[in-house]
């Protein structure tokens, strides 16, 4: 992937548009491309986490155990919560479909944060979606 095209996407993804473009042009740049076949573990719930990741094209599914918590597609990030609180990844994620990943590491992700402090706003406003999506899974699962 092109830097000019990982840029361009990368300005799309949520957690990133606050950031200016000559901020993004260095991240895309030193943002890690990973490939994956599908049914690969990307990483296990309960191993130490210090990357987040953003997924360029594919399917994955997070699993907590063996309960489906979410499946994800493109342009959306998985793993901020272990890069943010230094504890152990709290699912696993599994490809569904051949993926291409971009890595941004906890470093990375503190710079950004520091650069402009918006990124922060954007990944709790993601984390917050995330757990409200959780609870009301679960409230139709109790009212089933």
């Amino acid at each position: 992937m092109l830097t000019v095209d990982r840029l361009l996407f990368v300005r799309n993804v949520p957690i990133f548009q606050e950031l200016r473009d000559d901020f993004l042009v260095r991240l895309a740049a030193i943002m890690e491309e990973l490939h994956f076949p599908a049914k690969h573990t990307i990483f296990t719930q309960g191993e130490e986490g210090r990357s987040l990741y953003i997924l360029v094209s594919g399917r994955v599914r997070v699993l907590s155990g063996t309960r489906e918590l979410a499946q994800l597609a493109q342009g959306t990030c998985f793993g901020e919560m272990a890069v943010l609180d230094a504890e152990p990844r709290s699912a696993s994620v599994i490809t569904l479909a051949p993926c291409q990943c971009l890595m941004l590491t906890q470093q990375q992700l503190y710079e950004a944060i520091e650069e402009t402090p918006g990124v922060a706003v954007n990944v709790i406003r993601l984390l917050s979606r995330r757990i409200r999506e959780l609870n009301q899974r679960l409230d139709r699962l109790q009212e089933g």
